[in-house]
């Protein structure tokens, strides 16, 4: 009876189980407009770069270290497995079922499943906060790239905390500098994602990833012989949980959620490029673990090098552009570790820059019947234009404050606390209560017998719960 009222709430029920023999046999005519992954390999691949960006290698590090260490990473392990993983299989597969770009995937299922082409609604949040997101991600990004040619020419050699404080102020106060880092940025992503599926996507995303797994395996070995490595494993590897509050609880779920780039539309995208005999289940695994383990293998670069230093560990969201710079003016062979750090975070950037691009590059091919080297130039003006406005927020525009402050502060407030935990709240509900049980079995394989029930019971009950906890606390229910 509770389940009945559920679908009667958000469609039409017996529109979902008149259509449940349809949908299969429309799924299986259905192919993606813009080709397909050569392979498995290729779509874990592109999904771990679009899930590693700058959250696992700069925001997880500052994460872990303002909430007490290694309470908080246990937290996070546990939620990304119970929270992330059923909201990522639950986007890949409706990816794959749709094969389209997200709003027309969600236009089409919400008909096909429950009778409603206002589902079409959950593509629309997921497209616009990946273009709103990117628009001051590659901003960010920017300032990573010039940070490597500032280590490469050894600007932060026998620098103190006074010169590096300044040396960032200088640096983002020149609309001028980070505009043309920022123009960059997305010249290289925009001429990427041009490219297609195959020849732009999956090259790129073959080339960096092993890349910056190799970067983060040089930088770790350098980390071992800092001299903190011990105390960099017991801050990260031994909880404390008399530390643990409300709060710390709230932030591990929240990051658990955002470091896997779910809710966004990017997913979704990608799925919709799945060859259909790939199992959704495993491929999600095979990326949550390894967007697990990079972020963890950036905190064992960041932390030995930070306790090396004596510095705070707590150092917050300057620890990558201030804090770790001194500490790599400091040391033998700074110059060349930093240099390649920051080359690692230009990559994490990228291959998640590409995906927050591809949804909407998608959406304009298929609505408006553009090629994709016209739509990836329209797209991208658009991100870069907006991006202005980031630009600008840290010099001319920067006592021009509305609502939550400056422009960079109201487009991160609406993507990072509405739209986000908002589309990865109804993208799970519509897929473990909308979505009839034949349909979704289809694609994630019921011969996995219990991965399937596991799968349903986090996707129906834990993950909407916990992402709408997310959400009201992101949007100050509980302060």
């Amino acid at each position: 009876m509770f389940v009945r009222l559920i679908c009667l709430t958000l469609g039409n029920f017996r529109t979902v189980t008149k259509r449940m023999a349809n949908s299969g046999a429309t799924n299986s005519r259905r192919s993606s407009l813009h080709g397909n992954w050569s392979s498995k390999l290729a779509f874990i691949l592109a999904v771990t770069g679009a899930a590693v960006g700058l959250g696992n290698i700069w925001k997880f590090p500052y994460m872990v270290g303002v909430n007490g260490g290694g309470a908080f990473v246990v937290i996070y392990l546990v939620c990304v497995f119970a929270i992330g993983l059923p909201i990522m299989m639950s986007e890949i597969m409706l990816g794959r079922r749709g094969r389209r770009n997200p709003i027309a995937t969600m236009r089409i299922l919400g008909e096909e499943e429950a009778g409603q082409r206002r589902w079409a609604l959950v593509g629309i949040v997921g497209v616009v906060a990946g273009f709103l997101i990117l628009s001051f991600y590659s901003v960010i990004a920017g300032w990573t790239v010039a940070y490597v040619f500032k280590a490469a020419t050894n600007a932060f050699a026998n620098t103190d905390v006074t010169t590096i404080s300044e040396m960032f102020d200088t640096f983002v106060g020149n609309p001028f500098v980070i505009g043309f880092w920022h123009t960059a940025f997305m010249t290289v992503t925009v001429t990427l994602v041009a490219l297609g599926v195959e020849r732009g996507l999956e090259k790129a995303v073959r080339i960096m990833m092993p890349a910056l797994l190799a970067l983060l395996l040089i930088l770790l070995g350098y980390a071992v012989n800092s001299g903190g490595f011990a105390q960099a494993l017991k801050f990260l590897f031994e909880p404390d949980f008399s530390k643990v509050n409300g709060e710390i609880v709230l932030s591990a779920m929240g990051h658990a959620f955002f470091t896997l780039s779910v809710g966004m539309g990017s997913v979704m995208a990608y799925g919709a490029y799945l060859p259909q005999e790939a199992s959704i289940a495993q491929t999600s695994i095979a990326v949550v673990i390894a967007d697990t383990l990079i972020a963890i293998l950036a905190g064992l670069v960041v932390f030995p090098i930070v306790f090396a230093n004596g510095l705070n560990p707590a150092e917050g969201p300057g620890l990558v552009f201030q804090t770790l710079p001194l500490a790599f003016g400091q040391l033998a062979g700074g110059g060349l570790f930093g240099t390649l750090f920051f080359l690692l975070l230009s990559f994490a950037a990228l291959t998640s820059a590409i995906s927050l691009m591809e949804p909407t590059v998608a959406w304009v091919i298929e609505s408006y019947r553009l090629s994709r080297r016209a739509a990836a130039f329209v797209v991208g003006f658009i991100i870069w234009a907006l991006g202005i406005l980031t630009v600008l927020s840290f010099s001319t525009l920067k006592n021009a404050t509305i609502f939550k402050g400056t422009f960079f502060d109201n487009f991160d407030y609406l993507a990072s606390n509405i739209l986000l935990p908002l589309g990865g709240l109804l993208i799970t509900v519509f897929a473990g209560w909308v979505m009839c049980s034949n349909s979704s079995s289809d694609e994630l394989d019921p011969a996995a017998g219990y991965i399937y029930k596991a799968w349903r019971l986090l996707a129906r009950f834990v993950a909407p719960v916990a992402v709408l906890i997310v959400f009201l606390n992101a949007i100050g229910v509980f302060e």
